[in-house]
């Protein structure tokens, strides 16, 4: 376990944090950098995964400074249907963190707020942003408190953000839900391999988690009264590197059933996929990848049609498919043992009319013939 005392101490960041300059001055203002005070601001609300707030795919005007504000929430959170339960930390509520949307060249301006209700402190990294740790330099916040941070998207892509406190704790506060995705979107929107538009109809964002939970000795998942309670005993199961749980969205079964994301026939679906901690190999059952940037950057041209890509840990990718017939869609962590017997499962709901041209049954089963 460990104590208030601690959780707050246990990093020396706050020291750093003391006596690094404010993030963006005036005096940095420079020939080919734009008046940050003359900058348009526009205000957005995060929505919950796997849904994303409201974008232009195409950017309308000029850079802009686009205001996100995220409250940290430490909590208990269920993770499968026998109950297990995680001493969650997250990003405004939700595992994984809310998808922010904005484009090259615009400025992400966050506000973080850790209520005084929490235990430890926190902060963010942002894979998108250039200098001092992400961000997590300058964002480090105890109980009660919140901060400002504000970066340039130089880089478009799709990218990690996480809770990085130091030392164990960043391993500790990833693998316990802290972590999300942003993505910078190219000005002129996405691009195919010989620069022609993509536009996608929806998009859906999956955050995949590795979850360790401790067992007691008769093989229980064990519950703890708070997250420092849960430290210790997570710390040790953690170093074996096996996870108890691999999830989409927090839990098993968070895309499924009722939950399953949507979509119709002749439709393009972007799916924005995370790992902050492991390498994942997502793939969509009766479905490809027609447009996948594999590593999650737009500056490269997209892989084409691919059956399974690859994200690696502590990144984030991006996949196109154009729905061509109805039914249910399984979209899965292709380590089958992880899909299947850790919950790394989802699926999309399809509605429409099928195409006995792309598939159909010649003649239904029957009794073996003999001669």
């Amino acid at each position: 376990m460990i104590t208030r005392r601690e959780a707050l101490m246990g990093t020396a960041m706050a020291a750093v944090v003391a006596g690094m300059p404010p993030f963006a001055t005036e005096a940095r203002a420079a020939v080919g950098r734009p008046d940050i005070a003359a900058l348009p601001r526009q205000k957005v609300m995060l929505v919950t995964p796997p849904f994303v707030h409201a974008h232009e795919q195409v950017a309308s005007g000029g850079p802009k400074i686009i205001e996100f504000t995220m409250t940290i929430e430490e909590k208990p959170m269920v993770i499968d249907d026998e109950g297990t339960t995680l001493q969650a930390m997250t990003f405004n509520g939700s595992v994984p963190g809310p998808l922010m949307v904005v484009h090259q060249d615009d400025y992400v301006e966050l506000t973080l707020v850790n209520p005084e209700s929490n235990s430890l402190a926190h902060n963010i990294d942002f894979h998108a942003a250039t200098g001092a740790l992400g961000g997590g330099e300058l964002s480090l916040v105890n109980p009660g408190e919140q901060v400002t941070l504000r970066f340039r998207a130089t880089r478009s892509g799709t990218f990690v953000y996480h809770c990085a406190p130091g030392g164990p704790m960043i391993p500790w506060h990833v693998v316990s839900g802290m972590s999300g995705a942003i993505m910078v979107l190219p000005r002129d929107g996405l691009k195919d391999e010989k620069g022609e538009p993509l536009r996608y109809d929806r998009i859906y964002y999956v955050g995949e988690s590795d979850f360790y939970i401790p067992r007691d000795r008769d093989g229980r998942y064990k519950s703890y009264e708070s997250a420092g309670d849960a430290y210790q005993d997570t710390m040790e199961l953690m170093r074996g590197l096996i996870p108890t749980h691999e999830v989409f969205n927090g839990r098993v079964g968070a895309l499924t059933g009722d939950n399953a994301m949507t979509a119709n026939v002749g439709e393009t679906v972007l799916i924005v996929h995370s790992q902050a901690n492991r390498d994942t190999r997502p793939h969509l059952i009766g479905g490809h990848g027609d447009h996948v940037w594999e590593q999650g950057k737009f500056a490269n041209p997209p892989a084409k049609d691919l059956e399974t890509w690859f994200i690696r840990g502590g990144s984030a990718g991006a996949a196109l498919y154009t729905f061509l017939q109805p039914g249910i869609y399984a979209y899965v962590n292709h380590n089958l043992i992880e899909a299947v017997e850790l919950g790394a499962t989802a699926h999309f709901m399809v509605e429409g009319d099928w195409d006995d041209d792309l598939m159909t049954q010649v003649e239904a089963p029957k009794a073996i013939a003999t001669n």
